[in-house]
């Protein structure tokens, strides 16, 4: 299986929004309007990219950067990523790996001195992003608005 990793375009809409399905499947759908909408935001928005991982021409997972500049650090940047998630069939393939090595890649080319991510309270996934590099340095907190 060929695995490439690219920025997602506006045909990667359909197949984004069924792997969004998998990461929260308890989520209303969006319309079709109110997703070309938040599409047209997030492809608009400076420093943002969405990547898709393409195995042998299907989008198998998903992971969405944000580059935010940074006053500290020497004006060096931080790249953020959210939302990811590799189709069920396409998982312990090496579709994750390959994202996430993409991500740093983004944040590197982006002079960025760090990447950081949330993760699940889940063993596998915390293991997954060990595997990958990352350290578990930090407690993380949110407060969900509604």
């Amino acid at each position: 299986m060929k695995i490439t990793v690219r920025s997602a375009a506006e045909a990667d809409l359909a197949a984004l929004l069924v792997l969004y399905r998998e990461l929260n499947p308890d989520d209303a759908p969006l319309s079709g309007a109110a997703a070309d909408a938040v599409w047209a935001a997030i492809s608009g928005q400076q420093g943002r990219t969405v990547l898709v991982a393409d195995a042998d021409g299907t989008v198998a997972g998903t992971a969405d950067c944000v580059v935010m500049p940074n006053l500290t650090r020497g004006g060096r940047a931080i790249l953020f990523v959210e939302n990811v998630v590799v189709a069920g069939g396409f998982q312990r393939r090496g579709v994750g790996r390959q994202l996430m090595e993409a991500a740093v890649r983004l944040g590197e080319s982006a002079g960025c001195y760090k990447v950081q991510l949330l993760a699940a309270d889940d063993a596998y996934v915390h293991s997954f992003y060990e595997a990958c590099g990352f350290k578990a340095l930090a407690q993380g907190f949110r407060r969900y608005v509604e």
